[in-house]
């Protein structure tokens, strides 16, 4: 090869590999100096459309990505806007808004979510979707969680949510669950499929709403913080309450409740236990007195019951 066609050579690629260099500098919009990793990839075109809406995707367009360093800027995300519920099939994005606190994502299409990069959420409202497991594993400072509504048959990590108050599991899928979380005070499990409950790791349970599952027997000895109990609707023949002073509020209607006693209960003001039909007597220490009982004709409040 002549020197001046190994020049040319030279010449050519040094102008090609310049060429390479300068497109790999520049996004699909003419933005320059951006690297790709400075890019967060939103595919579904609702969820963009939101971001677009509220200001937080700054380029104003549809094109399937939007600056991490403005999602890094978002502490409050709710994209419950009353023109766009059940649009949203995928939040593939959302682990690069790794600064916000409170996600709602309340009536949309998602199937799965995958939170792992949302380390510092405390609130999280995911109502009405699809959902059908939930890891939270990685989200610790969770206080409020509100998955009502599903189609969930697990959900794990609620063990490392050490500051949990308020759970709500109403209206899914679970057949049983088992509940280890020192700090949670809430838990709404209304309208599900279980057979078996456990509450036991659970020391500071103020409130449990059951209604309309399959349980057979509940036991609540490990809860004496227990203030309400609603388990109405349920295949309960048994239940001792005696381990649970503060009791105040105890529904379960629509059982298969043989004996009741409520005797130890001295704070109760609101008792509800009426279409149990095997259950005829209730009994009450000698001056008890409970404000508010809803009865079934046959039954009756006694200090003495067989």
């Amino acid at each position: 090869m002549t020197f001046s066609k190994m020049a040319s050579s030279c010449y050519a690629f040094i102008f090609i590999s310049t060429l390479f260099l300068i497109g790999s500098c520049s996004d699909d919009n003419g933005n320059d100096n951006v690297p790709n990793n400075q890019y967060l990839l939103i595919p579904d075109n609702h969820f963009e459309q939101m971001l677009i809406d509220q200001g937080i995707d700054t380029d104003g367009a549809i094109n399937g990505q939007m600056l991490r360093e403005d999602a890094e800027q978002v502490q409050r995300l709710d994209l419950n806007l009353a023109n766009h519920f059940g649009e949203i099939e995928d939040l593939t994005g959302i682990e690069g808004f790794t600064n916000i606190t409170f996600l709602s994502a309340a009536g949309q299409n998602l199937e799965d979510i995958d939170l792992g990069s949302n380390t510092k959420l405390d609130t999280l409202y995911l109502q009405n979707n699809y959902l059908t497991s939930l890891d939270l594993s990685k989200n610790t400072n969770l206080i409020v969680i509100d998955v009502l509504v599903n189609e969930l048959t697990a959900i794990t990590g609620l063990e490392q949510a050490t500051q949990l108050k308020e759970l709500n599991l109403s209206y899914n899928y679970f057949e049983d669950f088992s509940l280890t979380n020192a700090s949670i005070e809430h838990l709404l499990m209304s309208d599900n499929e279980l057979t078996s409950f456990d509450s036991s790791g659970a020391p500071q349970l103020k409130s449990i709403l059951l209604t309309t599952n399959q349980l057979g027997s509940v036991d609540f000895s490990s809860n004496p913080s227990l203030e309400t109990v609603v388990i109405s609707n349920n295949a309960l023949q048994n239940i001792s309450l005696e381990d649970n002073p503060n009791l105040m509020y105890f529904y379960a209607s629509s059982n298969g409740l043989t004996n009741l006693d409520v005797s130890q209960n001295t704070e109760l003001i609101d008792l509800r236990v009426d279409r149990n039909p095997d259950l005829s007597c209730i009994k009450i220490h000698s001056g008890q007195e409970i404000p508010t009982v809803s009865l079934s004709e046959y039954q009756e409040l006694n200090e003495l019951c067989n």
